[in-house]
């Protein structure tokens, strides 16, 4: 009879099985807001940049290269390092618009 009761008392105190559940999805409730969500928002001004590339930009290519671009194309990017030196860019491989020609000035 003392086995039945103890046996009655540890079931008694297991906690309920969705508990287990909790940590693991608090864990992927972290790993969203921390590393997910704002890599994924990086992503999309990027795409925003590279789809709002115009003539007369200058720009930062992946590699390092800064230029002005002097043709717009569906996939490519025609960049001028130098003068008289143009050289043919894959659009998504332009990092960042340094100044643009549709900004106003400073002081305007």
């Amino acid at each position: 009879m003392i086995d039945l009761l103890a046996a009655a008392g540890s079931a008694a105190a297991e906690p309920p099985a969705w508990t287990g559940w909790v940590l693991p999805l608090g864990m992927l409730l972290i790993l969203w807001f921390l590393i997910l969500r704002p890599q994924m928002r990086q992503q999309k001004q990027h795409r925003e940049r590279v789809a709002g590339l115009n003539k007369g930009d200058e720009v930062v290519t992946a590699g390092g290269l800064v230029g002005k671009i002097t043709k717009v194309e569906d996939h490519f990017v025609h960049v001028e390092l130098a003068k008289g030196m143009t050289v043919k860019a894959v659009r998504n491989t332009i990092g960042e618009v340094l100044s643009s020609r549709d900004k106003p000035a400073a002081n305007d």
